[in-house]
């Protein structure tokens, strides 16, 4: 991940407006699974039945936020009034960014860069999330990218995140 200057709204040269009007809309997750480059078995992060959704929108907006299934409701009416461990739980099972988004083309694929300006993760804000992109023939999307696992294994993780379009309301 790299700084980001949030001053900077122009979409660079390289943008595909093919493939970023294609993004257009709002999607929900299908599935996230994690493969790892030391062939350990796959991993779903929010459990194989997360939910979530992602919004692209015209003017160049960007919004996502997965969640885990069944998620426990809070004793209160406020988050802030709940009691800590429940607070904890509610932060682990929902992940969530937002900002700006561009297309661009790199040797070989496009990707989406959503530049983060909100996230639940304050370590997520001001950075650059770049994701490979793809769209299958049977509509859905794709969107990947690689990191390594912390903790100075030298393994890498594969993230790959499915999306269908959502429904017209």
């Amino acid at each position: 991940m790299s700084s980001l200057d949030l001053e900077e709204t122009a979409l660079p040269a390289s943008t595909d407006v093919t493939d970023a009007a294609r993004l257009l809309g709002s999607w929900q997750l299908v599935r996230w699974e994690i493969g790892y480059s030391d062939a350990r078995p796959s991993s779903f992060p929010f459990g194989p039945d997360a939910t979530g959704l992602i919004h692209y929108t015209h003017d160049g907006g960007m919004s996502a936020c997965i969640a885990r299934q069944g998620r426990a409701p809070l004793s209160g009416p406020s988050v802030r009034s709940a009691p800590q461990p429940q607070q904890l739980a509610a932060f682990e099972s929902y992940f969530q960014y937002a900002g700006r988004f561009h297309v661009r083309t790199a040797p070989g694929r496009t990707q989406v860069v959503h530049q983060v300006t909100h996230s639940l993760n304050p370590n997520f804000v001001g950075t650059q999330q770049v994701r490979d992109v793809g769209f299958a023939d049977d509509g859905t999307l794709t969107l990947s990218a690689d990191d390594d696992l912390p903790g100075g294994s030298g393994v890498v993780r594969h993230h790959r995140l499915i999306w269908r379009r959502a429904p017209s309301p």
